[in-house]
């Protein structure tokens, strides 16, 4: 909806954005049979690491990252981009989000290691998983970056509790045991998901008057960045805001 919104705005009338199931197996040969009309392509999960293997290139902040979410064309192959971090700064810049001093971060994957990328200026990182044992691609991100993180289990909250930002990368209904932790006011929590909406957690902070940030304005930004990187073209986000709008 939001790329095709994007094109309409542009006047790009022969240009279109279709679904595809694909996984990590099905990747290279995806990529391989891909003619000249296509621009690029949106990934994800659970293709957000497997983009940077199969691409010939990537940008660094994709290489910092350790994933992407945006393969393009290029000679003798394809680059790899990620413009998930994109989506998370822009989204928390939209609602005026700029002190993010104690930040706690859930989930490990490919969208965690995003968030880090845009947590340079936090005075503390926590990162809440399901398995810490799985967190091991994550917190090479965070040596890549530079930036320093504690590990932690969702199974305990207390973080949650002093933290000023919290970025949910959980999947849908994955944070809802956290709903009950006693949420501030000017506490802000960026949830990922966006689909259901609002999810249980973002209704509890919600009712404490927290600033909640919904996954459909992250998505919102990642996509308008990944238009200018396939049409070469300044992405119409007002144009894509008012489709999302008229959807929700």
């Amino acid at each position: 909806m939001l790329h095709q919104a994007a094109y309409r705005a542009l006047g790009l009338t022969g240009w279109s954005y279709r679904a595809i199931e694909c996984d990590e197996a099905g990747l290279p040969a995806l990529l391989a049979g891909s003619g000249p009309e296509v621009a690029g392509y949106s990934c994800t999960m659970p293709l957000k690491r497997a983009v940077l293997r199969a691409a010939s290139a990537a940008s660094a902040e994709a290489l910092a990252i350790g994933a992407g979410n945006t393969l393009l064309p290029a000679a003798g192959g394809w680059f790899a981009d990620n413009t998930d971090w994109l989506g998370i700064r822009d989204a928390l810049a939209d609602r005026g989000i700029a002190r993010i001093g104690q930040v706690v971060v859930l989930g490990a994957g490919g969208t965690a290691q995003a968030a880090l990328a845009v947590l340079g200026d936090a005075d503390q990182v926590t990162v809440l998983v399901r398995d810490p044992n799985r967190a091991g691609d994550l917190l090479q991100t965070a040596d890549r970056l530079g930036r320093g993180v504690i590990v932690g289990s969702v199974s305990d909250p207390a973080p949650l509790v002093a933290a000023d930002l919290v970025i949910s990368t959980l999947p849908a209904r994955a944070a809802d045991p956290l709903a009950g932790a006693a949420w501030r006011n000017d506490q802000s929590l960026l949830d990922a998901v966006y689909d259901p909406w609002p999810t249980a957690i973002a209704r509890s902070a919600r009712l404490a008057g927290a600033t909640v940030v919904s996954g459909a304005a992250m998505l919102l930004f990642q996509a308008a960045r990944q238009v200018e990187l396939m049409t070469g073209r300044a992405a119409p986000v007002e144009a894509m805001r008012a489709a999302l709008r008229a959807a929700a």
